[in-house]
């Protein structure tokens, strides 16, 4: 059935639920914070759907595919952005200030620039080795980035922080495996036009 409606679209509508959670994640109370998981979970939905249209319509599109990967990564640094400094704003300067030898807002910084050069470097491993270069991982059907539904289990419990903790140390160790990787599959192609220069004489 046709409709006006265009994968872009509902990517822009991603990014728009995705700003708005990661606004809400940084108020650092507790309902604000748990509204924010709520809206990062949503639009981590969405963001299924506009491959999805564009699969069925037909309105496949490099930009499209590009845009979709870039409002991807805003949605996720800007969540680490976000939930650091609620969490910092949260602490204040009490005795829980005191707990954080690093300033949450640091960490969710260190995680948001790691997932910044995870995404950028995937974005030119897919240029130079297609799409299956870049494919996520899958564990029972589920993606790794599935693991956001997971965000309002986090805020509820009052896991946040170690959640940030954690996200500081493994964004950074996974960009490390991603810049490896993209090292690897440029030597692959240097191998391959150097191969093609050989034969070509």
């Amino acid at each position: 059935m046709p409709t006006r409606v265009t994968p872009n679209h509902l990517t822009t509508l991603r990014l728009l639920i995705g700003l708005a959670g990661a606004f809400y994640l940084a108020r650092g109370d507790f309902l604000h914070v748990n509204i924010g998981a709520f809206l990062i979970v949503l639009s981590n939905f969405v963001d299924h759907t506009d491959g999805e249209l564009a699969r069925i319509s037909g309105k496949t599109s490099r930009i499209g595919h590009f845009y979709d990967l870039a409002a991807d990564a805003a949605t996720t640094i800007l969540l680490f952005l976000g939930m650091g400094y609620g969490l910092g704003v949260a602490a204040g300067s009490g005795a829980s200030a005191a707990e954080w030898r690093v300033s949450p807002a640091v960490l969710g910084g260190i995680a948001g620039v790691a997932v910044a050069v995870i995404f950028f470097l995937r974005m030119r491993i897919e240029e130079m080795a297609g799409k299956a270069g870049t494919q996520q991982a899958f564990v029972g059907g589920f993606e790794t980035e599935d693991v956001l539904y997971l965000l309002p289990l986090v805020t509820l419990t009052g896991i946040a922080s170690p959640f940030v903790v954690a996200a500081s140390i493994g964004a950074p160790l996974f960009a490390a495996y991603v810049v490896f990787d993209y090292w690897r599959v440029t030597r692959r192609a240097v191998g391959k036009e150097t191969s093609q220069v050989w034969i070509s004489r």
